[in-house]
C-alpha cells in the first residue's frame, strides 16, 4: 500500500493542479524540448534550427539581441536570425535559446517570496553556470545541466503567480538558507514545495524526465530512484551558486 506523505492535505490542490490553473503564464519554454531533439538529431541542419527559432517572434528577437551583444558581436551588427545563430554556433544555440526563454519567465519580482526580479535572475544564471561547470567534470550533458539549472526555481514563479491569483498580497514565504530554503513554509501552506511545482510545470511544457526529476528532487537528490546523478548535480550547483 502506498504511503501518504505527512504534509499531504486532500483539501489543498496538488502541484499539477496548481500549474494547470495558472493564467497569463508564459508558454515559451515549450520550445526547448523539441529544439533539444532537433539539435540531438545528426541529420538536422542549421537551416532547420533557424526555421524553428523563427516560429516564436519573442525568442527570435532575443536571439537577435544576443547575437548583437558585446560578447558575440565584436562591434559588428547582425540583422537576421541566420546571422545571429551562425555567429553563436550550433553547439551553443540551445544554451542561448534557453537563456532567452528563461528571461521571459524569470525576470519578475516574486511578492510572496519577497524576491526582486534581478535577484531571481542572478540566482538562475549563476546556478545554470555552476551546473554547466559540474557537468563538464562528471560526464552529464552540459546543455541539459545548464537549462535545468536555469529553470530550477521556476516553481517559485508558478507558486507566486498562483498565490497572487488566489489570495493577492496576503501571503509571505520567507526563504531560509540552503538546503531547505522556503520548502517548509511552502509545504505547510500548500502541501508541496516549489521543486514539485517546477517539475509539474516542466512536465506540462513536455520537458524530459532528465530535467523534470532533478528539479523535483533538488532538495533531497539521493532519495529519487531515477536521474539521481543529475539531481545531485543540481543540488551541488545550488550550493556553488550561493557560495559564488
Amino acid at each position: 500500500m502506498a504511503t501518504v506523505p505527512p504534509f499531504f492535505d486532500p483539501a489543498k490542490p496538488t502541484a499539477d493542479e496548481v500549474v494547470r490553473q495558472l493564467k497569463h503564464f508564459p508558454s515559451a519554454p515549450r520550445v526547448l524540448p523539441p529544439l533539444k531533439r532537433l539539435l540531438s538529431d545528426p541529420n538536422s541542419s542549421m537551416e532547420a534550427v533557424i526555421s524553428f527559432i523563427r516560429l516564436d517572434p519573442g525568442i527570435a528577437a532575443r536571439v537577435l539581441q544576443m547575437g548583437n551583444s558585446a560578447y558575440y558581436g565584436n562591434g559588428t551588427p547582425c540583422y537576421t536570425i541566420d546571422q545571429a545563430v551562425n555567429r553563436i554556433g550550433y553547439g551553443q544555440i540551445l544554451e542561448l535559446v534557453s537563456y532567452a526563454v528563461a528571461s521571459q519567465v524569470l525576470v519578475r519580482p516574486l511578492a510572496s517570496y519577497q524576491i526582486e526580479a534581478d535577484e531571481l535572475w542572478r540566482n538562475a544564471v549563476a546556478c545554470a553556470l555552476a551546473a554547466e561547470i559540474i557537468a563538464s567534470q562528471t560526464g552529464v550533458d552540459h546543455n541539459i545541466a545548464y537549462t535545468t539549472g536555469l529553470l530550477h526555481s521556476v516553481g517559485q514563479v508558478a507558486t507566486d503567480e498562483w498565490l497572487f491569483q488566489q489570495r493577492p498580497g496576503t501571503t509571505t514565504l520567507l526563504a531560509g538558507p540552503l538546503p531547505r530554503e522556503a520548502m517548509d513554509a511552502e509545504r505547510q501552506l500548500l502541501g508541496f514545495h516549489q521543486g514539485d511545482a517546477g517539475a509539474a510545470l516542466l512536465r506540462l511544457w513536455e520537458f524530459p524526465p532528465a530535467m523534470t526529476e532533478p528539479v523535483r528532487w533538488q532538495y533531497s537528490p539521493r532519495t529519487t530512484l531515477g536521474h539521481q546523478r543529475e539531481s545531485c548535480l543540481l543540488h551541488c550547483a545550488k550550493w556553488l551558486r550561493t557560495a559564488v
